[in-house]
């Protein structure tokens, strides 16, 4: 049994109230640990541990920072495969993907901010013919909140932590409670790298207890929170009376607009991993596919046939295309959306069903699924399922992509596929969603900003922008004479 503990001041500790919840391994089914299921006074003591580290921990050097930040990164590379086998069979991602993206943009996060803090700046202004000068202090918060989501556990939980202490602050963080392994390994890591106790504080737990715990927290003074809308609303519900900064990265309905003047086989082969990547599980995945109409049949038939070629499998096993989605409840979820989209004239073109795989019969196995649809209006294209299913459906001229695109109440991100400039610009204006990728998908550089409108959240995460959320401005104006 992999059991978990808190990590409170640089110790492992156990909840307070010693109550506990299981951990389940997606691929069979199985429990196979348990993480605490902690309350409000764990997380009052991970606060009292941060407050104590904060007087100290704001007024180390930048470099001596960096260099315990880009430390973590190098531990991280040095235990890459522990870390994937842990991510894998917490999550139930292939474990090749485990391995190539999910820990290695861990160390990355690490490393990017670890250097990021030594260049980060704020602005002065001289009032000319005033003899007065203004500049603009950036001060560390105090102690922030970091609540992560189960999609891609370490990647996105040091996302957040990162840039956090990074900027001066000290943290009370929850990983989900559904993959919190990870997390829990990151706490050795930390400390072997020399993170000073309190710093860092990882407090497991439901985030009706635990999450809620830190968002109503009268001295936790900034929030950055990665899940569901409605999560997010409650929190900024919460979270608005008492003054907090909030930073929500929420869901998504992103569409994928293809024409015909677009790299066909290019496109065709990112749109199959746009499409059902970690299972279809990942906010930006292209789940409303739109196709000009001149090669919507030929579209259709080729990325049917190429997704009937993808192998739902073991994650370990090295041939798995997909892996197992992340729990019962979720799978669930995804199947209901299946029979929704059928009764409101969805026609499933292939998958919609469970998979049976050999020795891991009670895993939570589903086949990648692609739905036509004929209305943008369907609960299907409306709703975030976040599961191994997409949507087609074409569209003729380019004012109907546009709004096809719009008709959504997320706005995340958009993919477009096409060599014309002129619609490249105007699809790039006038999407309402806070990222477009053009001839590409997922291409992230870590310098630029990450979030987006609508319902997608508020805020933004990624390069100055989120030592900028962790950091408050000051303004000082000096007048000589």
């Amino acid at each position: 049994m992999q059991n978990i503990q808190n990590y409170i001041n640089g110790q492992f500790v156990h909840p307070i109230e010693g109550k506990y919840i299981d951990n389940y391994d997606p691929s069979n089914g199985e429990i196979y640990g348990q993480i605490p299921n902690s309350t409000s006074e764990d997380v009052e003591q991970a606060y009292l541990a941060a407050k104590k580290a904060f007087s100290s921990w704001s007024k180390t050097t930048l470099d001596e920072r960096s260099r315990i930040l880009i430390r973590i990164s190098e531990l991280l590379e040095e235990n890459i495969i522990r870390f994937a086998h842990a991510e894998s069979k917490d999550n139930g991602k292939p474990l090749s993907l485990a391995r190539q993206i999910d820990i290695p943009r861990a160390a990355s996060n690490f490393r990017f901010f670890g250097n990021a803090i030594t260049q980060f700046a704020s602005e002065s202004h001289e009032s000319v013919g005033q003899n007065a000068v203004n500049f603009t202090l950036r001060q560390p918060i105090g102690v922030v909140g970091c609540i992560s989501p189960w999609n891609l556990p370490l990647y996105l939980f040091t996302w957040k932590i990162a840039p956090a202490i990074a900027a001066g602050n000290c943290v009370v963080a929850k990983p989900s409670e559904v993959t919190p392994m990870t997390a829990f390994l990151l706490s050795r890591i930390c400390t072997e790298a020399g993170l000073p106790d309190g710093v860092l504080n990882i407090v497991h737990g439901l985030g009706t207890s635990t999450g809620q715990a830190i968002v109503e927290h009268p001295n936790i003074k900034a929030i950055s929170f990665t899940g569901g809308t409605a999560t997010g609303a409650h929190i900024a519900r919460v979270a608005a009376p008492m003054f907090k900064k909030l930073s929500l990265e929420l869901g998504g309905k992103n569409p994928n607009i293809i024409f015909a003047d677009c790299d066909y086989e290019k496109m065709l082969a990112t749109t199959v991993r746009s499409s059902f990547a970690n299972q279809g599980q990942i906010c930006l995945c292209g789940s409303r596919i739109f196709v000009e109409e001149s090669i919507y049949e030929k579209f259709k038939a080729d990325f049917v046939q190429k997704v009937k070629q993808l192998k739902v499998g073991h994650p370990s096993d090295a041939s798995s295309n997909l892996g197992a989605l992340v729990s019962k409840a979720h799978m669930e979820k995804v199947e209901n959306y299946i029979r929704i989209a059928e009764n409101e004239d969805g026609k499933i073109l292939c998958g919609g069903l469970e998979v049976t795989v050999p020795n891991y019969e009670n895993g939570y196995y589903l086949q990648p699924t692609v739905i036509e649809v004929q209305d943008n209006s369907c609960s299907i294209n409306q709703e975030e399922v976040f599961g191994p299913v997409v949507t087609i459906m074409s569209f003729k001229t380019d004012k109907e992509a546009l709004a096809l695109a719009n008709d959504v109440k997320y706005g995340l991100s958009a993919t477009v596929w096409t060599n014309n400039l002129n619609r490249t610009m105007q699809f790039s204006q006038q999407l309402q969603v806070g990222i477009v990728w053009v001839n590409t998908w997922m291409m992230r550089d870590l310098r630029t900003p990450f979030g987006g409108a609508k319902a997608s959240g508020v805020g933004r995460e990624g390069g100055f922008e989120a030592l900028r959320f962790f950091t408050e401005p000051k303004n000082v104006c000096i007048q000589y004479e």
